[in-house]
């Protein structure tokens, strides 16, 4: 399936392909385009369009589009994946960065890459390890705070 979205990803453009490829569909086809085009791609390509007003995914009851695609896919019971929500929520919205201290520095890197990166589809693949890192990171606290 193709997902697409709002072309120079920061967080929640970065965390929502990492948590589609990783958890809801390993084959997803990850799509960036300016966002006066984002729906008529999605429309033209059959898409699924996340991370925009009007997308089929977007941020909803105060949360973001990554704790909504959580909740969609029935992942709530991954209490890493809870933690790591709880860290991009921090870094998206800006009036709940302080939520988490976590949330800052995810931030700094989601502005620092799109600095130092200016194709979306190379910064997403190096971005990945950021996540994979953050997520098992969030394992071994879960685990910690378990025992």
């Amino acid at each position: 399936m193709k997902w697409i979205t709002r072309a120079r990803p920061k967080t929640d453009r970065i965390a929502c392909p990492w948590l589609i490829k990783r958890f809801i569909d390993p084959d997803a086809e990850i799509l960036y385009a300016p966002t006066d085009q984002v729906l008529a791609r999605a429309a033209a390509e059959d898409a699924i369009s996340f991370d925009l007003p009007g997308g089929q995914f977007d941020h909803r009851d105060g949360k973001c589009t990554f704790e909504v695609l959580i909740a969609e896919y029935g992942l709530v019971e991954d209490s890493a994946l809870a933690k790591l929500a709880h860290i991009v929520h921090a870094a998206d919205i800006d009036s709940e960065i302080g939520t988490d201290a976590c949330g800052p520095g995810l931030l700094a890197i989601g502005l620092g890459g799109l600095d130092v990166e200016s194709d979306d589809y190379v910064l997403l693949a190096r971005a990945t390890f950021v996540y994979d890192a953050l997520y098992a990171w969030c394992v071994q606290q879960v685990a910690k705070s378990a025992a």
